[in-house]
């Protein structure tokens, strides 16, 4: 039985350096997907317009300095608006070619939208720094931003900072440590049109502040979910069962 668990690690062996070689690898990394698409300019500009719509008069969340998102303001299926079902659906397929990347069955598992919700960012506002503990799968999806980043950047922080060896050490202040790429404290990712962004839920993330005088950022949002695929008869009791098998009390 022991020998069987050695096999299945073979795959998982390191090389071994060459004498006297110093040589750092990369372990454990997280899964940041990005797929660049081309949306179509017309369909673009009404998809635009309908989230301004939507916006209605109010510009922020509620405090002037942070960006208006729709979850916290009853916008939050933007799957079921027509205008965005195509752009969804395309959404969803390339967030199963992650789960496919990751080396999920896709026979066994559902993937299934919580939430879709826009959000819209003037001049100086940004979204503070969270996570999603409800989610499985994270998704932004942008429709503004030239990839230069002015309209505020998409920040990602590390669970967990191992490699500062002394914890604290990473933030800097002119300490013994200065930021390397193993021991730097956050990824930017800048903002461009038809860029889709792919991520674990639970990781930590934030917008900076919008920097374009006159360039309003604008991304969709989707929160999405793992569950044992409705066929799955006696679900595995680490996967939540399929939402047609539960029951409300």
């Amino acid at each position: 039985m022991g020998h069987d668990n050695v096999m299945d690690g073979a795959d998982h062996l390191l090389p071994l350096p060459s004498p006297g070689e110093l040589v750092i690898q990369p372990l454990f990394p997280v899964a940041l997907g990005q797929v660049q698409l081309r949306p179509d300019p017309l369909e673009l500009a009404a998809q635009l317009q309908a989230l301004l719509a939507l916006r209605g008069g109010v510009c922020s969340n509620p405090d002037s300095g942070c960006a208006w998102t729709g979850d916290l303001n009853g916008v939050w299926q933007l799957q079921r608006h027509q205008l965005f079902a195509g752009l969804i659906a395309q959404l969803l397929d390339h967030a199963r070619g992650y789960l496919l990347k990751l080396g999920f069955d896709l026979g066994q598992v559902a993937l299934h939208i919580q939430r879709c919700w826009p959000v819209l960012s003037e001049p100086d506002q940004v979204v503070g720094r969270h996570h999603h503990p409800n989610a499985h799968l994270s998704a932004v999806y942008y429709l503004s931003g030239d990839g230069s980043g002015d309209c505020g950047c998409l920040r990602f922080w590390p669970q967990r900072q191992v490699n500062e060896l002394v914890p604290g050490m990473a933030v800097g202040h002119g300490g013994p440590l200065q930021p390397t790429v193993w021991t730097g404290s956050f990824v930017d990712v800048p903002p461009r049109a038809g860029l889709l962004v792919l991520f674990p839920s639970c990781l930590d993330h934030a917008v900076l502040p919008n920097a374009s005088a006159d360039e309003l950022r604008v991304s969709i949002s989707l929160d999405l979910m793992l569950s044992a695929a409705a066929s799955v008869q006696t679900p595995p009791e680490y996967l939540a069962p399929h939402p047609s098998q539960w029951q409300e009390s």
